[in-house]
């Protein structure tokens, strides 16, 4: 059996991949991350995804900004990514967490206006009515965004910084309401040629 590690650090963490699709990806993924800050989290890319762990604030910070800055391109990007914070499973290890809570690209980014679509999973793990919480959170959500019902997921529609505002509001919400261990899948869609 494998040791688990736990204790009450409250790192969060992200797995994302950004897929711009474009002949010129490189540059629109470099571009982004050179306009973002990212000296409040740990990150480490590979060649599958991208992690980034730090305080919850920060983690969305950072992948709101590098998000809206390949999408602001005008090129299709697609985003996928798994958002954690808890235990069992996570490490202290890597993670910047003395920092305080103020984000360092809001705003920079908080005018950019970039319509996008998404869909959501939450899965607040370690708690007893887990379907009360996910129910709750959906409607939150429609403070911030369209919601719609889909399969296996909750369709948003709206502007990005909206709708990663309120993913972070419900996942924050999530884990107040005593979830042990919060994860959250989201993928996110700019600039689809199949919404023309």
């Amino acid at each position: 059996m494998t040791d688990q590690y736990c204790d009450d650090s409250n790192i969060a963490g992200v797995s994302f991949s950004i897929h711009p699709m474009s002949d010129n990806f490189i540059n629109i993924i470099t571009e982004a991350l050179n306009e973002v800050d990212t000296s409040k989290v740990w990150m480490k890319t590979d060649d599958v995804t991208t992690t980034v762990r730090g305080k919850l604030p920060h983690v969305f910070d950072v992948t709101k900004a590098i998000f809206i800055h390949a999408a602001k391109t005008g090129e299709h990007v697609a985003f996928q990514a798994t958002y954690s914070l808890g235990c069992p499973g996570d490490s202290s290890g890597n993670a910047y967490m003395a920092e305080d809570k103020e984000p360092l690209n809001s705003a920079q980014i908080k005018d950019i206006k970039q319509p996008v679509a998404a869909k959501f999973s939450l899965y607040p793990l370690g708690g007893g009515n887990y379907m009360d919480t996910i129910y709750e959170q959906i409607e939150a959500m429609k403070k911030h965004v369209t919601v719609s019902p889909a399969h296996y997921s909750t369709r948003l529609d709206g502007e990005s910084v909206a709708i990663f505002n309120g993913l972070e509001h419900v996942f924050q919400a999530t884990v107040n309401a005593s979830s042990s261990h919060t994860v959250m899948t989201v993928s996110i869609s700019a600039n689809s040629p199949s919404q023309k």
